[in-house]
């Protein structure tokens, strides 16, 4: 519920913010003077609906579309050894994190990787792959499914799917204002939309995108950390420890789809502001100083 208010009161202030931003500097009046008459609050509940659908729908749809895109077979009854003991871990930190038990798979790869998702925290889904079962040790194992367990206790999913929906909501209101200046101002389109709006607006989108994925990368990076001490919680700070250095060794698995990237257990990327996760010496060194 905190998580959910949190939500609404920094969209109250964002939404504040900007009123008070463009009364400040006249843009109303200054698109008015030119013959846009953009109405302003209309085109912010347009972006609104735009950028929070699309986010809420993907959410929804998380769990199936894991299962789809990785090829999750979910464990119904366990068939074998590892199987038992793997549904035995996640039920007992499960128990311990205070969520519902989530559903757990296994998807076929060599890469040592996991993964959480779903729009409820009673309702989840958790991963992992064969190779994660194959190459790490039982200790390791159980503190990459605390890491997981720990994202879903959090309410990762819904935070990040949310904070995705503002930044779009944004993204595509302030790309379309600066569409309408420079196909009204610039090119002095006179009715409706010329070719320039539609141009630029596209253009703005995926520069304003490429910016604003700075922001929702810099809170996945903190949320990796809140999810190793999670997962330390859960299995031991030494088992934690443990995953990460395993990782360190392994050679470096192909990047998760689409939106699941934010939900796996390795980082990516050649620029430390677009990566979701932070480098695992950072990782390592942030449990080994937590008290």
């Amino acid at each position: 519920m905190m998580r959910i208010l949190l939500f609404l009161a920094t969209n109250a202030a964002i939404l504040v913010v900007v009123s008070i931003l463009f009364s400040v500097l006249g843009l109303g009046s200054t698109l008015d003077a030119q013959g846009i008459n953009l109405n302003l609050n209309a085109l912010l509940l347009m972006s609104g609906i735009i950028g929070m659908s699309g986010s809420v729908i993907s959410l929804a749809m998380s769990k199936w579309s894991a299962k789809r895109a990785m090829g999750v077979q979910v464990i119904g009854q366990p068939q074998n050894k590892t199987e038992k003991w793997l549904t035995d871990v996640v039920a007992r930190q499960a128990r311990e994190a205070g969520i519902g038990m989530p559903e757990v798979g296994i998807f076929q790869t060599p890469d040592a990787n996991a993964f959480a998702t779903g729009m409820n925290k009673n309702n989840a889904l958790v991963a992992v792959s064969t190779g994660l079962l194959q190459n790490m040790n039982a200790d390791e194992v159980e503190a990459v499914v605390g890491h997981e367990i720990s994202h879903v206790a959090n309410g990762d999913m819904v935070t990040m799917a949310l904070m995705q929906g503002v930044v779009n909501t944004f993204v595509y209101f302030f790309a379309s204002i600066i569409g309408h200046l420079v196909d009204r101002v610039v090119f002095k389109t006179e009715r409706g939309y010329g070719p320039a709006y539609f141009v630029t607006q596209i253009v703005m989108q995926i520069v304003l995108s490429i910016l604003a994925s700075m922001l929702v990368m810099w809170f996945s990076r903190y949320r990796e950390f809140r999810a190793d001490a999670g997962g330390a919680k859960l299995a031991g700070r030494e088992k934690m420890i443990g995953a990460l250095r395993a990782l360190q060794r392994a050679h470096e698995p192909a990047e998760l789809p689409g939106q699941l990237a934010a939900f796996g257990i390795h980082g990516g990327g050649v620029r430390r502001l677009f990566m979701s996760h932070p480098p695992l010496e950072e990782r390592i060194a942030a449990l080994q100083n937590q008290r």
